[in-house]
């Protein structure tokens, strides 16, 4: 953390006291999934209650009738769409949507830029993408990424298996990204 590398938390926030908890502590983001679909509501009060430091979780399989969010760990497809669900939040509090392409997440086969791409256009709120980033030009392909109809850029990118694995050195991929 003093490195300057930030702290985001997600996974089980299921309330206030849980997004308090960990943001207390000093971590800098609660990602919020599973309880901000469910009830949006409550991830408002957490990002009014923790301005710029609450974002949502939005993770899709792309189906027959486009993009499908899951919640639950994946395990079960939400009752909503993902242009309802960033919807909910289109103009904000929540600082962020970090968005993941399920099929991709793990994969290192690379991203899903046409998704990324179809959410940018959703709103106005930074874009995070996550989900198969195994490769420095997959990083490039989403540096250049820009939204079809408002010429969007994403605000960040998260990449997990690729450094863990050691495929992609951290030293390359924040030099893809500047």
């Amino acid at each position: 953390h003093d490195a300057g590398a930030g702290i985001e938390v997600g996974g089980g926030l299921r309330t206030e006291s849980d997004v308090d908890d960990v943001l207390g502590p000093g971590a800098d983001r609660a990602v919020l999934g599973t309880a901000a679909v469910a009830d949006p509501a409550f991830a408002r009060r957490c990002a009014v209650r923790h301005p710029g430091r609450v974002a949502v979780g939005v993770d899709y399989r792309a189906g027959a009738h486009g993009l499908e969010p899951a919640v639950e760990g994946w395990a079960t497809r939400a009752d909503a769409d993902v242009p309802g669900l960033v919807g909910e939040w289109a103009e904000g509090p929540v600082a962020a949507f970090v968005v993941t392409a399920i099929e991709r997440d793990g994969t290192l086969g690379g991203p899903d830029t046409a998704g990324l791409g179809a959410v940018l256009d959703l709103t106005t709120v930074p874009v995070v993408a996550s989900g198969g980033v195994g490769a420095v030009e997959d990083l490039r392909r989403l540096a250049a990424l820009r939204s079809p109809a408002h010429g969007r850029a994403l605000a960040g990118v998260a990449v997990g298996r690729a450094l863990v694995d050691g495929t992609l050195p951290a030293e390359e991929a924040v030099a893809a990204c500047g």
